[in-house]
């Protein structure tokens, strides 16, 4: 099986306040957001599973994108192990606006999911699902 990287565009229709788990309660601002995972194996079922309303909460981002507020834009993915999940979430902090401590409980990023303007720069280095 092919480990991959996958960042989710993700479009926030309405300012959004949420419980996410240990995290608290979240203020989120409308706008445009990327949240970046990685499958070890079976990519296109953990995406399925993203695109699904009706799931288990498990990870941060359920509690987002069970929002009524969110939804998926475009899935950008590419062949890579665990350590580009990092890299890629850290170039994209650079650009935006962290969501500090989201996605990132079983590493050491400040996050996974960031507020963008635009994710032009990730769609010259991976591919639209």
């Amino acid at each position: 099986m092919l480990k991959c990287v996958y960042v989710l565009i993700i479009q926030l229709n309405d300012d959004t306040a949420l419980s996410v788990g240990a995290l608290g309660t979240l203020a989120f601002k409308k706008g445009l957001y990327a949240y970046v995972g990685s499958a070890q194996t079976n990519m296109e079922q953990r995406i399925r599973r993203h695109l699904r309303k009706e799931k288990r909460i498990f990870w941060h981002i359920d509690y987002l994108l069970n929002s009524g507020a969110a939804r998926i834009e475009k899935v950008l993915h590419k062949q890579a192990d665990k350590a580009e999940e990092c890299a890629i979430a850290k170039a994209l902090g650079e650009r935006g606006a962290s969501i500090a401590g989201f996605g990132c409980s079983d590493c050491k990023c400040r996050s996974h999911l960031v507020r963008i303007r635009d994710y032009g720069f990730l769609q010259e280095t991976m591919q639209a699902l």
